[in-house]
C-alpha cells in the first residue's frame, strides 16, 4: 500500500476554466515549499508543458484508453515518487469518455482508479441560484465519484459570490473552495490545436503561470485543498516501473546504441515514458532541436521524431537543409526511423510547399478540418516498430493532410467513424503516421525500435 495525497480538477465542461485553475493551483502549492506531482487526463501534450512550468517536475498523462485502466494508479505512483501530494487535471466535461464505451478514459473513471476526491471547477459567470442544481447533479450521478469541494470560476463580484456560495450551502452539500474572480491577466493564447506550448512562449509561459498561481492563492482555500488531498485513501498498487516492463519482454539491449529523440518549439509533443522506455531498453537518448541543430548526434543509430507543430515552423524546419539531407542519408543506411504527427509531415517531401526531409512519397499541406479521436489499430506491415498484427491503442490530433495519404505499404489500419482506413507509412526502416501512442500502454515497441537500433 501507498499513500499518495492526491485530487483530480474536473469541470462540468470544457470551456469551464479547469487548466487555469489546475495549473494555478500546482503552482501556488509549489510556492509554498511542496513538491508536487503534476498529471493530466488523456492524450493532451500541452497542458502538462504548463504543469512543469509551474512544479519543476515533468508533467505527465493518465489515459485509460492509451495505456489500460491497470497501469493509470501506477503511473500516477510512479510520477509522484518523492512528491507531496499529486494534482490531477481531467479533460473535457467530468463523465465524459471515449466515444461509444461509456465511461472509458473519462475524468471520472481515472479518479475512481486513482480513488481520489475531485474538485469541480464551476464556470459561475452566467448563472447564481442555479450553481446548486448543477453541482448537485455532478455530485449524485455516480456514487463512486466523490465531489469534495467546488471552485467558483469567473465570478463577477462580492454579491455575486455571496449568492453563489448561499445557494451551495443551502442545496448541494458539496463545501466551496474557492472563487475566482475573472481575470484576462491569466489569458493564455491559442491557435488551431488549442493552447500555444509552453516551450513556445518561454518567459511569457512562465510568468502566465506565476500568475495563475497568485490568483489561485488569494482566491482558494489551500489548506482546505490539501486536506482533501490528503484525505484519498492508501493505493494497493506499485508504482510503474519501466525497467520491469522491459525485463518481462526480455530485458534490455546490450552495447548502448544512441537514439536521437526530436524537441525544440517545432517538436514539442512528447511524453516523458518513452525517454524512460527507451533508456530501460537499452538505449542512449540524445535530444535535438531540428530547428537549429544541422547535425544529427554523432553515432545516431535510430532516430524518434514525435508531435508537435512543424506546420507553424515549415520555413524554418525547410531552411535547415544540411539536417534535413542528414536524416535522408540516415534513413539510406537503413538506420530506424519513428516518426508521429509532426514527425511524419518533417518526413514528406514538402509541407505547405517548403521542401522537408523527402523520405515519403507524399506531399503535405494545413486544412481547415480537424482530424480527431482514438483509434484501435493492427499493425499491416513488419516495421521497426512493431510486427506485423501488433494492435494498438492510438490517438489522432491534427488539421493536415498528406497527398497521396497512406501510399503503398500503410502502417495501420482500423475502423474510423466513415468505415475501414488505413494510415501511414511502413517502408524499410522508416515507421511514419499520424497515429500517436503512449508506449507505456505497449512497452513492446519501444523495446522493438532499440533492438532494431
Amino acid at each position: 500500500m501507498v499513500t499518495v495525497p492526491r485530487l483530480v480538477v474536473a469541470a462540468p465542461s470544457s470551456g469551464s476554466g479547469k487548466t487555469t485553475v489546475a495549473t494555478g493551483l500546482m503552482a501556488a502549492l509549489a510556492a509554498r515549499g511542496l513538491a508536487v506531482s503534476p498529471h493530466k487526463v488523456g492524450p493532451d501534450y500541452i497542458d502538462p508543458g504548463y504543469h512543469a512550468l509551474a512544479t519543476g517536475r515533468p508533467g505527465r498523462n493518465l489515459d485509460a484508453f492509451l495505456c489500460g485502466p491497470e497501469r493509470i494508479a501506477r503511473l500516477l505512483l510512479h510520477g509522484a515518487a518523492g512528491a507531496d501530494l499529486a494534482v490531477v487535471e481531467g479533460v473535457m466535461g467530468l463523465f465524459d469518455g471515449t466515444a461509444g464505451r461509456g465511461e472509458l478514459a473519462s475524468t471520472a473513471h481515472v479518479a475512481k482508479l486513482l480513488r481520489a476526491p475531485v474538485v469541480l471547477v464551476v464556470d459561475a459567470s452566467s448563472q447564481s441560484r442555479s450553481v446548486a442544481a448543477l453541482v448537485h447533479g455532478f455530485a449524485s450521478w455516480d456514487p463512486e465519484v466523490r465531489l469534495g469541494g467546488v471552485i467558483l470560476n469567473r465570478v463577477a463580484s462580492d454579491r455575486h459570490e455571496q449568492l453563489l456560495r448561499e445557494a451551495l450551502e443551502e442545496g448541494s452539500g458539496v463545501p466551496v473552495l474557492g472563487a475566482v474572480r475573472r481575470s484576462e491577466a491569466v489569458a493564455t493564447p491559442s491557435r488551431h490545436l488549442g493552447l500555444i506550448p509552453a516551450v513556445e512562449r518561454n518567459a511569457a509561459a512562465l510568468r502566465a503561470v506565476r500568475d495563475m498561481g497568485a490568483l489561485v492563492d488569494r482566491s482558494v482555500d489551500l489548506d482546505a485543498v490539501l486536506a482533501l488531498a490528503r484525505s484519498a485513501p492508501p493505493l494497493p498498487d506499485r508504482p510503474w516501473d519501466p525497467a520491469a516492463e522491459i525485463a518481462a519482454l526480455g530485458g534490455p539491449v546490450t552495447g548502448r546504441p544512441r537514439l536521437a529523440l526530436a524537441g525544440g518549439a517545432a517538436f514539442s509533443f512528447s511524453y516523458a515514458e518513452h525517454a524512460e522506455l527507451l533508456t530501460a531498453a537499452g538505449a542512449e537518448v540524445v535530444p535535438f532541436d531540428p530547428l537549429h541543430d544541422e547535425k544529427l548526434p554523432g553515432g545516431t543509430s535510430g532516430l524518434v521524431i514525435g508531435g508537435g507543430f512543424p506546420e507553424v515552423y515549415a520555413a524554418e524546419l525547410s531552411a535547415n537543409a544540411p539536417l534535413r539531407s542528414a536524416v535522408a542519408a540516415l534513413a539510406a543506411s537503413g538506420v530506424p526511423i519513428a516518426a508521429e504527427c509532426a514527425g511524419l509531415l518533417y518526413l514528406t517531401r514538402s509541407l505547405d510547399g517548403h521542401p522537408m526531409c523527402g523520405l515519403l512519397d507524399a506531399d503535405a499541406r494545413m486544412t481547415d478540418r480537424l482530424t480527431l479521436g482514438y483509434r484501435e489499430a493492427v499493425a499491416l506491415h513488419d516495421s521497426p516498430l512493431a510486427p506485423a498484427g501488433t494492435r494498438v491503442h492510438g490517438h489522432e490530433f491534427h488539421r493536415t493532410r498528406c497527398e497521396p495519404g497512406s501510399g503503398p505499404a500503410p502502417a495501420w489500419a482500423w475502423r474510423g467513424p466513415t468505415g475501414p482506413a488505413t494510415e501511414g507509412f511502413a517502408h524499410g526502416p522508416v515507421h511514419a503516421s499520424y497515429l500517436h501512442l503512449h508506449w507505456a500502454g505497449s512497452p513492446g515497441i519501444p523495446l522493438r525500435l532499440v533492438r532494431h537500433a
